[in-house]
């Protein structure tokens, strides 16, 4: 049976390596996705999911995190992201083409731009769109899929996935401005 996230935050603090295998067994597949989509290696996937492991047992505690998944996958992604800048490799795949469309938006931020107004706004952008677009927004800019990944699971033609992820970034864009983050 499957623990909650709660007993299972509860063995961390209690020190019980028992905390590893389950988190392994219940998020295991989610957070091994999040690192293969980055990487595209799964050796390199298996490494970032077992340094996952190893982040939550030394964060928590004290960490105890709300929302468990997500804060694991964030993990994961962040070590993903690392191991793909220390590697140097970054040869213009789809990740690094990612980063770059929303680096027109991002670059435009002032380095005193509170995250969580940014962080708000962004949440707000999303709720507004529909799922679709959530859907083609959140497999590209979080789990770094490429546009023929979005497009057969979404059904759409790799163009069509290039122009929303467009229009959508002009719109974020535009909403920044009128939250008041100076562009």
């Amino acid at each position: 049976m499957i623990m909650d996230d709660e007993k299972i935050l509860d063995l961390y603090f209690a020190r019980s390596e028992n905390a590893i295998s389950e988190t392994e067994l219940k998020y295991g597949r989610q957070v091994w996705r999040v690192s293969n989509g980055i990487l595209k290696n799964t050796a390199d996937a298996d490494e970032c999911t077992s340094d996952t492991w190893f982040r939550a047992w030394n964060a928590i505690p004290p960490a105890r995190p709300k929302a468990f998944l997500a804060w694991l996958m964030r993990v994961a992604r962040n070590l993903s992201l690392d191991r793909l800048r220390r590697a140097k490799a970054l040869k213009r795949g789809a990740t690094a083409l990612a980063l770059d469309e929303l680096r027109e938006v991002a670059l435009a931020l002032p380095d005193t731009t509170d995250g969580a107004i940014i962080r708000d706004t962004l949440n707000q952008f999303l709720e507004g769109q529909s799922k679709t677009n959530r859907i083609i927004f959140v497999r590209r800019y979080w789990f770094m899929d490429s546009m023929r990944t979005i497009a057969e699971h979404t059904g759409k033609s790799e163009a069509a996935v290039r122009s929303t992820l467009k229009r959508m970034r002009k719109a974020l864009k535009s909403n920044l401005e009128k939250e008041g983050v100076a562009l």
